[in-house]
């Protein structure tokens, strides 16, 4: 049953600091040249700026979803957003690119334990059509962040500089921070404990494996550092299972793998993200370096492909009400394998009305899916479980996000012969998208599949 007290606030907090998460690496991927410039820092460290922030944030989620199931939602919540908010603003201080580095890191844990506790809190405090819509503003919040990130970050960067891509992010927490005080406390299930060692084996192992993945392109994936991280990831995983099968509480419930429907909704969302956020990660590139676009024109095209994650959410959440939600979450997932593949007509000569259908089907997909598809996972577990599954279900979909904007990136750079450049990158880029239209259809057949499954069961 769900816990009633103040669910307005409750909604109000939760949204505020949602916002800020897709806000700040949209505004970190802006800033990273001036970054660069005024810290005098290598390319590697300065990418870290980004890649540690995502890597530390898909690697906690699954943990920080798992301490807030023992230790409280509300204080998950509050520590997630205090840390992101010490980080945000130590960030914007920083004179030294390896401690911008670290804080950024940190910060990304932060955001894990803000987002797995504001999540299971949600889903706590509301139930039945109301859990849908709550959920529908819940994507519309980070649809904002993500739609508009770029063009807000660009603005800070222009008008203040860098450092306020951090501190303004940091004020946002600041905000929602002051709110915690007046929300509900939702109990937790008597007896349950943190898996201390399934969470360092997990983490690391995560972590070393978006190291390996991220890092092979420059390093090549057949040099010893590589290889030997890929060796260790496979060792910590096995470890892992070991632990994981002798614990009262683990870390990872696999029993909630073998909730179909739960199953189902996780492979959707990580299907479109895999689709989605490679594109919108080097689509940039490719409309300055080949369309000739200027940086402020590329992102009033990509509104195209962000828009619909704006005004999309809320219609999902709606439309929940009126079909049956599994059917319009697999729908999704085709709608944005549909836009991919319809992106294989982009070229030099690609112009707004050209790439509208392709680039709004693609968002589509998201815009739909993105709060009901939380809401519907997390409500499928009994409500003592829905902080671990808030974790599993956010690790799966970001630790995809970051696996294939690695994978997209080297198959570019292999197909184009590493120059991103000319009619080599239309060529690579075409093939990447009848690639992930391919593998997005494969994916609606089983979604379909696992949810045909979890009704007969």
């Amino acid at each position: 049953m769900a816990h009633k007290g103040k669910p307005g606030l409750v909604l109000t907090a939760v949204l505020l600091s949602s916002v800020m998460f897709p806000l700040t690496i949209a505004g970190a991927s802006v800033a990273l040249t001036g970054i660069r410039a005024d810290l005098g820092a290598e390319l590697a460290a300065t990418q870290w700026v980004v890649n540690g922030y995502n890597a530390c944030f898909a690697a906690f989620l699954v943990f920080t979803g798992s301490l807030a199931d023992v230790v409280g939602k509300r204080r998950i919540y509050a520590c997630g957003l205090a840390l992101f908010c010490l980080c945000g603003a130590v960030s914007a201080f920083a004179g030294d690119i390896l401690l911008l580095d670290l804080v950024r890191a940190l910060g990304g844990i932060g955001a894990a334990a803000a987002v797995t506790g504001g999540t299971s809190m949600l889903a706590a405090t509301f139930d039945g059509p109301a859990r849908a819509r709550v959920f529908g503003l819940f994507g519309t919040a980070l649809g904002i962040g993500l739609a508009f990130g770029p063009t807000i970050g660009g603005l800070l960067v222009d008008g203040l500089g860098w450092r306020a891509v951090f501190g303004v992010p940091a004020a946002f927490a600041l905000v929602a921070l002051l709110l915690v005080p007046a929300l509900p406390v939702v109990p937790v299930e008597p007896g349950r404990r943190v898996d201390w060692a399934g969470a360092a084996l997990f983490t690391t192992s995560l972590l070393l494996l978006i190291f390996a993945l991220v890092q092979g392109a420059d390093l090549g994936f057949t040099s010893p550092v590589i290889l030997g991280s890929f060796a260790a990831v496979l060792l910590l995983g096995f470890a892992f299972t070991r632990v994981e099968r002798r614990k009262p509480d683990p870390l990872f419930d696999l029993g909630l793998l073998a909730n179909r429907r739960f199953l189902a909704l996780s492979a959707a969302a990580g299907a479109i993200v895999i689709v989605l956020v490679p594109l919108m990660v080097y689509l940039p590139s490719y409309l300055i370096e080949v369309v000739h676009l200027s940086a402020g024109q590329t992102g009033i095209w990509l509104l195209m492909l962000t828009g619909p994650s704006v005004v999309l959410p809320t219609l999902g959440g709606l439309l929940a009400t009126r079909v049956p939600p599994i059917a319009l979450v697999v729908g999704s997932v085709a709608i944005t394998g549909i836009g991919a593949l319809l992106l294989v007509t982009i070229g030099p000569d690609s112009t707004p009305l050209a790439l509208l259908v392709p680039f709004l089907l693609t968002g589509a997909g998201l815009g739909l899916s993105i709060g009901l598809n939380d809401g519907l996972a997390i409500g499928s577990v009994p409500p003592e479980k829905s902080g671990t599954a808030s974790g599993m279900f956010n690790t799966a979909r970001l630790a995809n996000e970051t696996v294939a904007i690695a994978l997209v990136g080297a198959v570019l750079a292999g197909l184009s012969g590493g120059a991103l450049t000319g009619t080599g990158y239309t060529s690579a880029l075409r093939t990447v998208c009848v690639g992930l239209g391919v593998f997005a259809l494969l994916a609606t057949g089983a979604v379909a599949w696992l949810s045909r499954r979890d009704r007969a069961a």
